[in-house]
């Protein structure tokens, strides 16, 4: 107990005032990042920033977050890039030099850059740093948190020795208040302003803006040394009205007003059906005046725009005008992304079938196909389907309102199928339909811009596909949209399925097989096309065949004829169950010619009897066992393949394995057509061995070489080349099991019926979105060859250089099997603010009438004036208010004042309403929205006997803000 009681045994509380606080922490955190960032120390000299390097230079920022406690802060960094400047290769340093961020507060290379920080337009800064608070953390408001950041900043400096300027954001984020200290070898200089709303009566003007100015720098001198002043007014024209936007809207009405003509759809609209110019602001600038030289009080001002030596002008533009081919594109683009099938947006009474009776055209094929033999064939035939289809779709329609008004849709149809004019049945619209496939391709291909689609993965601008994506887009958008699309689509399919079966062949597609440079769509529209051509090429031989029997029965005698007629019986029977028949043959058109040449040779006829489906001789080569000529066979062309058909192909091929047998069956797959060929080649040329048939097909695999004989005489050998001897080779199998069998009488490699049909279930099978996606490119593909053609108009150099990367971005866009519809997305607002930027160019041109009757060297530089307004933030004004652009510019504003402020005239008369004798002087220019006067001046301040340093004041009054922005410097040494 008595230890208890013990003084010496309690325990003191005890306080270590070594322990940093919150502020410590934050103002040694604030140093960490300027020793981070290099900015300690003294800079080395940089000569003053040139004229204008502010707005044509790189500004660069970095940025750090720091902690005051739980409060967050972003740190700054803004600098103007420049590469310091070196003597000898030794930064020159004096050791009394001013910081850099003094120096440039009397620069006036940079006065009012027109595009910069708000702190650089304030102070001519080229590096400066910034604390603010961080994104979700309040304002600074309160002044004892505002002088501890202060005192915190001027702390880190002093203890740095950085001389960069750095500024603490206070009070509200919008009214974007600053104050801030920039510190030197014995100079400081404090960062302070002002923000209220009104301006203050007495300060309305520049005589009492001078008064707090030279109050603030207090300089006991006398006289006082001159503030050198740099004014600057801002006028904004805002009416337009009389120099309204020339461009009008396009009027889709007129489209069915009088004759339809079928062009118009292939036409996309261009341009903004508003004004995208909003706003022109003239700048008035009096750069570098002393005080005594001009008056402006609030009694007199000579601040005359007109007299002002330097103009400058920006205009200021809408922001996203309603532009038209952006919206359609845009459109276009929301169409692709929909999930709706054809069934789901037309509803059941379109694509339902009702009865018994009418058959469904998606259950076509099935129907043909049936093993039947008591239904004739013509009652099964597609187009007869189609066509009961195509009556019950329209008995519906008649009881539905259409998606697609019928005049609409006639005149798609008649823009996308223009030889549909043409009378289909006579044979004369065969022959104009085959013929208007390649007219005028020869001309177009010389067009630079003609092969865009290859890059582009699109479809020919002249093209059935082509012109499809037009309408599916003009259709989508001002003409019932997805209903509509689903609607033109079903017409589309059941167009090209009566085309089939009448052997039509299809306008706007080129001969061959399909081109797999092109889009898939377009792929699948020419492999009908082929199976058309096919088709068309088996009926008419078929017809000269029959002429050429008939004449043959007539004339030959009757045994011959009873045989013949069995073979013609036979050979029809075969045509006539063509689509329905598993022995499906090629048909060779050249057999009557082969017939007759193989008859015109004297002295063997009876060995060239067995000869058929020959072309013509090889070289004059002779086949080896014999001294016969060796011929050209007549064969199969092989079967046009579509970019889908091929990759399912090569899947199946790669499924099939590395084995023995996998491998073996990929070869048998493989030489389906050097099957056929060989086939035709035995035909051609009885008695062939294959080595003569490699000679033909395959010359690089019969090696040839010099050998003596048994006589010593030089012959040539031949023998098959090394990997033909392989055992197990595919060509020497196939050798064996080829049959002599002539082209015309072989299993066709290429069945047009089944393809076809296979084609038309595809294109039917295809939702509205499917569909727009694969005309996707070709709509772009349209886009870009729009903007390309107004560009060329207006000529705009930067735009024409922008469209030109789109394009290759483009390229890169669409060639990927799966496209990113993010990315595409992206790349059709490009497309859009091309457009606006054209549109842009030409509101402007009709302003400052540029082309108007103008004198040369004034129409060129009022063109060049035009375009730096598109691309710079603000232009000079040649020749200020006296030149050719200033004069434009002050009968605008003379229009746009007169109209705002002159009684209107009136329409009947053409008088104005005012009354007799009244007149109203009308002012030439509206009162400034902006007036901004800066004030520089070199006084040593706080004593006479100071250092003579910096002081800068810049004002700026505006309606409703008035703001004050000082840097004063002072000599922290003699004071």
């Amino acid at each position: 107990m008595a230890a208890d009681n013990d003084p010496e045994s309690e325990v003191f509380e005890i306080t270590d005032f070594t322990t940093a606080s919150e502020w410590e922490r934050f103002v040694s955190r604030v140093e960490e990042v300027l020793n981070d960032w290099k900015l300690t120390g003294s800079s080395p000299l940089k000569s003053s920033p040139e004229k204008g390097e502010y707005t044509s230079g790189t500004w660069e920022e970095k940025s750090q977050e720091i902690n005051f406690a739980d409060f967050k802060f972003y740190i700054t960094h803004y600098f103007l890039k420049q590469e310091c400047e070196q003597d000898d290769g030794k930064e020159r340093l004096e050791e009394d030099a001013l910081p850099l961020a003094m120096q440039d507060l009397l620069c006036m290379n940079n006065d009012f850059p027109p595009r910069a920080h708000c702190l650089v337009r304030w102070y001519g800064i080229r590096a400066f740093v910034v604390i603010s608070p961080g994104a979700n953390c309040e304002a600074i408001i309160s002044e004892s948190k505002c002088n501890l950041l202060l005192s915190s900043v001027s702390i880190s400096l002093t203890n740095s020795g950085c001389q960069v300027p750095v500024f603490v954001q206070i009070q509200q984020k919008w009214r974007r208040i600053y104050a801030g200290e920039c510190q030197g070898p014995s100079v400081r200089t404090d960062f302070e302003m002002v923000h209220l709303r009104k301006v203050p009566n007495q300060y309305n003007h520049l005589s009492g803006l001078l008064d707090i100015f030279k109050a603030k720098i207090g300089c006991s001198l006398f006289p006082l040394p001159p503030v050198n002043i740099a004014i600057r007014f801002t006028y904004i024209l805002q009416d337009w009205q009389q120099h309204s936007w020339p461009q009008q809207p396009p009027d889709f009405d007129t489209l069915l007003g009088g004759e339809v003509g079928g062009v118009e759809f292939g036409k996309l609209p261009f341009g903004a059906c508003e004004e995208p110019i909003s706003e022109l602001h003239l700048a008035t600038t009096w750069p570098q005046l002393t005080e005594g030289i001009v008056v402006d009080n609030d009694v007199y001002s000579d601040l005359d725009p007109l007299q002002a030596p330097h103009w400058s002008v920006r205009v200021r533009t809408a922001e996203n005008p309603q532009c038209l081919l952006g919206d359609f594109l845009t459109e276009f683009y929301k169409l692709c992304c929909r999930k709706e099938s054809s069934e789901e947006v037309l509803g059941r009474g379109l694509t339902e079938e009702e009865g018994k009776e009418n058959a469904d055209i998606s259950q076509a094929l099935s129907k043909l196909t049936e093993p039947s033999a008591a239904v004739p064939i013509p009652k099964l035939s597609v187009s007869n389907i189609v066509h009961t289809a195509r009556k019950r779709i329209r008995r519906h329609r008649r009881n539905d309102e259409s998606p697609l008004n019928t005049d609409i849709l006639n005149s798609v149809l008649l823009y996308v199928f223009p030889d549909a004019a043409v009378e289909k049945p006579s044979e004369n619209g065969k022959n104009k339909t085959a013929q208007s496939n390649s007219t005028g391709t020869a001309e177009q291909e010389k067009n630079p811009d003609y092969n865009l689609f290859l890059q582009l993965k699109s479809a020919p601008s002249d093209s059935l596909t082509y012109r499809l994506a037009l309408c599916v887009c003009l259709v989508n958008y001002n003409y019932g949209g997805l209903r509509a699309v689903a609607h033109l689509w079903q017409e589309f399919v059941l167009e090209l399925r009566y085309r089939w079966e009448n052997n039509y062949l299809i306008y706007g597609l080129t001969a061959g097989p399909p081109d797999l440079r092109c889009c898939l769509l377009h792929q699948k529209f020419q492999m009908l096309n082929c199976c058309i051509e096919r088709k068309r090429a088996r009926d008419e031989a078929r017809k000269t065949s029959d002429g050429s029997k008939d004449r043959e029965r007539k004339v030959s005698g009757g045994s011959q004829n009873s045989r013949q007629a069995a073979d013609s019986s036979r050979e029809g029977k075969s045509w006539d169950s063509w689509s329905d028949s598993e022995d499906e043959f090629f048909e060779c058109l050249s057999d009557q010619g082969e017939m007759e040449a193989s008859q015109t040779e004297g002295g063997k006829e009876s060995s060239k009897t067995k000869a058929e489906g020959r072309l013509h001789p090889y070289n004059n080569l002779t086949l080896l066992n014999s001294t016969e000529l060796l011929y050209v066979p007549v064969t199969q062309e092989p079967a046009p393949m579509t970019e889908d058909l091929l990759e399912e192909q090569s899947e199946v091929l790669a499924k099939l394995g590395t084995s023995a047998e996998g491998t073996h069956l990929r070869a048998r797959m493989q030489s389906a057509c050097l099957l056929s060929d060989m086939e035709s080649f035995k035909a051609a040329n009885p008695g062939c061995v294959l080595e003569d048939f490699v000679r033909w097909y395959s010359p690089r695999d019969y090696v040839e070489e010099e050998a003596v004989d048994e006589k010593g005489d030089k012959v040539l050998k031949g023998e098959l080349s090394a990997r033909m001897k392989i055992p197990g080779n595919m060509w020497v199998e196939a050798w064996e099991t080829a049959r002599v069998t002539p082209a015309r009488r072989q299993r066709r490699l290429f069945d047009d019926t089944k393809e076809a049909e296979k084609v038309l279930h595809f294109l039917a099978m295809l939702k509205p979105a499917d569909l727009a996606r694969h005309l996707l490119p070709c709509m772009l593909h349209a886009a870009i060859l729009k903007l390309k053609e107004e560009e060329a108009v207006d000529d705009i150099p930067f735009v024409k250089k922008t469209i030109q990367q789109a394009t290759s971005q483009a390229c890169k866009l669409l060639h990927p099997p799966n496209h990113d519809y993010k990315k595409i997305e992206d790349f059709i607002n490009q497309l859009t603010a091309m457009e606006t930027v054209i549109t842009r160019a030409r509101s402007l041109k009709a302003k400052f009438a540029v082309g108007e009757d103008e004198k040369g060297e004034t129409s060129e530089e009022l063109e060049k004036f035009v375009s730096s307004l598109l691309e710079e933030p603000e232009v000079v004004v040649t020749g200020a208010g006296q030149g050719p652009t200033g004069s434009i510019i002050h009968r605008l504003f003379i229009s746009s004042q007169r109209a705002a402020l002159l009684a209107p005239v009136d329409e009947d008369t053409g008088s104005d309403r005012r009354p007799a004798g009244l007149s109203i002087k009308v002012p030439d220019f509206p009162p400034a929205a902006g007036r901004e006067i800066l004030l520089r001046t070199c006084v040593p301040r706080p004593a006479p006997y100071s250092k003579a340093l910096p002081q800068r004041l810049f004002c700026v009054l505006m309606k409703d803000e008035f703001r004050l922005a000082g840097a004063f410097s002072s000599d922290t040494s003699f004071f």
